[in-house]
């Protein structure tokens, strides 16, 4: 979005990518693309109409589920709402084909950052390469290798770990389960647990089942040995309804263990030049379904700023990460809280229709 902005400003830029081409790994399942970030930044971009065309109808249907299967509240997905839902691989494609040619260079792990002086740094590659850098923006998530040229912040594990299943061919295969969850997102959860499914276009089912337990839990369990792994998750879902639980013990390939880090809510930096930072690297959070918002507007807020001081790049970054440091401690607060409302209140107040509507097409998804 960085290097998109910056083009559509005349102004050239370099991603270094660690992945070795566009089609390396798996990017991920569905991304509801917000009106006051996600969507404004496609529009600073020039992609919304773009955008607009990967939206997959009835996404944004929002259920909630008690233990036993029985439908608690129900929001339809009537088309008016501000968060549609879109592949998270084919938004990724749109971005990358509204770079020209060469912008990204492909399989440029790094493994160094030296700063040169001046504001410059010079960054090593697995690959043997080195770049130098007038503005080197760390745009390399959780384990972020910029962030220590800056803070001395570091990821710590939230407590809560998901565990990421797909069942294939639902409607046909797994009935119950599609008719659960319908045509959205599904919420079954209770205090430190929870089911959490989404329906994504070919009749895919995406879950990601939530359990708040400590690392050393989860590593007792060989999450190579699917059978192994999926029954030690469900033993932890004994009791509740049967459609529920098949999102584990169903499930169509390995489960995947995705422990759940952040940083600090109110993390921020020291001004240091020629160095700053978006996304996971500088916000680390729990998944409340604005992480990938929250990177996309940063991408096109700093994009802005350098535009708008070209001549000053320190002016620019002071501009961007006063702005960044406000919006990404009030997204943080919001999503720990509502991480503690979803696995840690008795699951009976869920029923007070009131008190969920706000969420009502908030999927807590990587």
């Amino acid at each position: 979005m960085l290097a998109r902005v910056l083009r559509v400003h005349g102004i050239t830029s370099t991603i270094y990518e660690a992945e070795t081409s566009p089609i390396a790994r798996g990017q991920g399942g569905m991304l509801d693309i917000h009106e006051e970030n996600g969507q404004r930044a496609l529009k600073d971009a020039g992609l919304f109409d773009e955008f607009t065309k990967l939206v997959h109808p009835g996404g944004q249907q929002s259920r909630v589920l008690d233990i036993h299967g029985k439908v608690l509240f129900d929001h339809p997905d009537d088309g008016t709402g501000g968060r549609p839902e879109v592949p998270r691989g084919e938004l990724r494609r749109i971005l990358i084909e509204s770079l020209s040619d060469g912008a990204i260079r492909w399989d440029h792990k790094v493994t160094s950052i030296s700063a040169l002086g001046s504001g410059q740094h010079l960054v090593k590659f697995a690959n043997g390469t080195t770049a130098a850098a007038d503005l080197l923006v760390g745009a390399d998530g959780a384990w972020s290798k910029v962030r220590p040229l800056i803070s001395s912040a570091k990821p710590a594990y939230s407590g809560i770990s998901f565990i990421e299943t797909y069942l294939r061919d639902a409607d046909a295969n797994h009935k119950p389960t599609a008719d659960a969850v319908g045509g959205g997102s599904l919420f079954a959860v209770a205090p430190g647990k929870g089911v959490q499914a989404h329906r994504e276009p070919g009749q895919v089912l995406h879950a990601y089942i939530a359990l708040k337990r400590a690392e050393e839990w989860f590593e007792r369990i060989d999450f190579s040995d699917r059978a192994a792994a999926c029954a030690a998750i469900a033993g932890e879902f004994d009791g509740w309804a049967p459609e529920l639980t098949a999102l584990i013990t169903r499930a169509d390939t390995v489960p995947v263990l995705r422990m759940l880090h952040t940083l600090p809510a109110d993390h921020r930096w020291d001004r240091v030049p020629g160095v700053t930072l978006v996304g996971d690297a500088a916000h680390l959070m729990i998944p409340s379904g604005e992480g990938a918002n929250l990177a996309m507007y940063d991408g096109a807020e700093l994009g802005k700023a350098i535009a708008a001081h070209e001549d000053d790049i320190e002016t620019a970054l002071s501009v961007y990460e006063r702005e960044l440091f406000a919006r990404s401690a009030a997204a943080a607060v919001d999503a720990t809280g509502m991480m503690d409302v979803l696995f840690s209140m008795p699951f009976q107040m869920l029923k007070v229709t009131a008190l969920f509507t706000p969420w009502a097409s908030i999927s807590l998804r990587l």
